[in-house]
């Protein structure tokens, strides 16, 4: 299988793209010559990892019939001072909101996510630390 993406310059340092049908623009902010249109994509790195893993998790815990009230995947990225400047390290917080949580199928949602159904975890853990932890808040 393979992947295909067109991305245009459009002008200044933004470029536009359709991404399963729905139009992004990535822009530079302005101290960097850009008029900040739109994310910068370093960042976009961040938000796969999220939302791949969060998917997953979703998921997971809907097949073990996990009732949550509330998810939100938080991502701490650490990036190198010298350029090419990237990512060595990102931090994943698994933050669940509801009453009488299973810690243990949280545990488990996370781990299948991370060692098998994740595709972004799977290609950053060969490139940089990946680690994370679970928050609970009960309601």
């Amino acid at each position: 299988m393979k992947n295909k993406i067109n991305i245009s310059w459009d002008k200044g340092m933004a470029f536009e793209t359709e991404l399963n049908g729905h139009k992004l623009i990535i822009d530079a902010d302005e101290k960097s010559g850009g008029n900040d249109r739109g994310p910068r994509p370093k960042a976009l790195m961040m938000l796969a990892l999220a939302g791949c893993t969060g998917m997953d998790v979703i998921s997971i815990l809907k097949k073990m019939r996990v009732d949550i009230e509330n998810f939100n995947v938080k991502i701490e990225g650490d990036v190198t001072e010298e350029p090419p400047k990237h990512y060595y390290k990102m931090h994943i917080i698994y933050e669940f909101t509801g009453k009488s949580l299973p810690i243990e199928k949280l545990k488990k949602a996370v781990n299948l996510s991370k060692e098998r159904y994740c595709g972004v975890s799977a290609n950053y853990s060969k490139a940089m630390e990946l680690s994370s932890e679970i928050i609970i808040i009960e309601k």
